[in-house]
């Protein structure tokens, strides 16, 4: 069974992969500049703000004494985050030894924000025009509300409000990886897409992002000016209103988007409309592993295979349904178990032991989650020994050769197959020999030479 891993990167990732022109535009908005600084590694800060007002290079030799020997792996994993992002431009000199400088765009942008202070292109509205706004409990909860209906949606459509309304451009991204579709059929998950639900929002939300802004090319849409304007609306404060007037026609568009998936609220008053940042949008221009927090299980999981989520959520009851038997549910209460059959089926779709038994761990109820193990040991091993059960056997495609002319003959062709590590199985008794498909054509030509 194939194994499909998605890797969510996040935004500086997304940034370090621009072309040389793009990146130096990028850096031309202070804001951008500051994203950037804020997701280095310490030792890269540190690089930078001592070299921000140096205009000449620096030698690779200087920079690497300025660390004691036992941190030149992190002095090592700085330089090469700061070229990869081309905050550093990397030279030789004229003794043809290795340089750095800082970007100069980078560098002028950075200076200007340190000096003179740096001001959004937009001020947050007066109380007195805005509607009561959310309290920043009300805007967590809208925000995790609007992520697990846009999450319900790739799972079961049927289970949607009907008055949610996702964006063509937004289920494109799905079909992209997450989805296939045949003709006069309703899409379905693929593997990938049975793996993203068990991963947490923020991994999510970085490779929804990720998809939505590498595919922003074929919908017209200058992925430098998205993601600039997304790390924008990272400085923007939570819960506070923002007159919708102040964004250009594009913003306009990508905000709609956002909205559908729990980064903004958008409020109409009486006479203006205005969008409201919540938490994931204020994240956007933090790393993954600095956002995340720990969120409070729901999920116990019993010796006896039983499962009960505490849970309100019907996304949790659907991500439950992938890999157990759910029995029946009350207001807010699941209760599943965990089958050979319901494991069975998720091993099919594309979800492993591993990731089953970590969505338990990361989901435990605070009151199994202080346990060690958090999920019983019984019920893990049971969970890994069914899945080995369907890795029993393993398909390779082969071809097979016999009546060989002589035993030389049969040998050579042995060999032949070994080096070039394609060998599968040899009978030298009967001369019989099976290789890899890949091989046969090297096999193949070493016979004709011997005819």
């Amino acid at each position: 069974m194939p194994e499909v891993r998605i890797i969510a990167k996040n935004f500086m990732d997304m940034v370090a992969s621009m072309p040389a022109m793009k990146l130096d535009k990028l850096y031309e908005n202070a804001f951008i500049c500051e994203a950037i600084l804020r997701s280095l590694p310490p030792l890269a800060k540190k690089y930078v703000l001592q070299l921000l007002h140096i205009d000449g290079p620096v030698s690779a030799k200087l920079l690497a004494e300025w660390v004691l020997p036992d941190g030149l792996s992190k002095h090592k994993v700085a330089i090469d985050r700061l070229v990869q992002l081309r905050v550093f431009v990397e030279a030789l000199d004229r003794k043809n030894e290795k340089t750095y400088k800082v970007n100069s765009t980078y560098q002028r942008s950075l200076q200007n924000l340190l000096v003179h202070g740096g001001t959004l292109p937009r001020e947050s509205m007066p109380s007195n025009i805005t509607v009561r706004l959310l309290t920043l409990e009300e805007l967590e909860t809208y925000a995790l509300t609007q992520w697990e209906r846009f999450l319900l949606q790739l799972i079961s459509p049927s289970q949607v409000d009907k008055n949610l309304n996702i964006s063509s451009s937004l289920m494109k991204v799905f079909q992209r990886r997450l989805l296939s579709q045949r003709d006069r059929e309703a899409p379905k998950l693929t593997e990938s897409g049975f793996q993203f639900l068990l991963m947490d929002t923020n991994a999510q939300l970085w490779y929804i992002i990720r998809e939505y802004i590498s595919n922003s090319e074929e919908r017209g849409v200058d992925a430098g000016d998205l993601i600039s304007f997304m790390l924008e609306l990272s400085f923007h404060v939570i819960g506070e209103a923002y007159n919708t007037d102040t964004l250009t026609d594009f913003q306009r568009n990508i905000i709609k988007d956002l909205a559908d998936l729990g980064l903004v609220k958008l409020q109409q008053g009486r006479k203006e409309s205005w969008f409201i940042p919540t938490k994931l949008a204020t994240n956007l221009s933090v790393s993954m592993t600095e956002s995340s927090s720990r969120k409070e299980g729901f999920v116990v999981v019993e010796t006896n295979f039983r499962v009960y989520a505490y849970s309100t959520s019907k996304l949790h009851c659907e991500i439950l349904r992938l890999f157990s038997r759910v029995e029946y549910q009350l207001p807010n209460l699941i209760v599943g178990a965990i089958t050979k059959e319901s494991l069975y089926n998720a091993f099919e779709n594309g979800i492993t032991a591993d990731q089953i038994v970590s969505f338990f761990r990361q989901n435990a109820h605070p009151r199994v989650a202080q346990r060690i193990p958090a999920v019983p040991e019984n019920v893990t091993d049971q969970i890994r020994l069914w899945e080995s059960d369907l890795n029993r056997v393993e398909m390779t495609d082969a071809y097979y050769y016999d009546e060989f002319p002589s035993r030389d003959v049969f040998e050579g062709a042995c060999d032949c197959a070994r080096e070039w590590n394609g060998l599968l199985w040899e009978d030298s008794k009967k001369m019989h020999l099976v290789v890899k498909s890949e091989v046969h054509p090297y096999v193949r030509d070493f016979l004709r030479r011997q005819k």
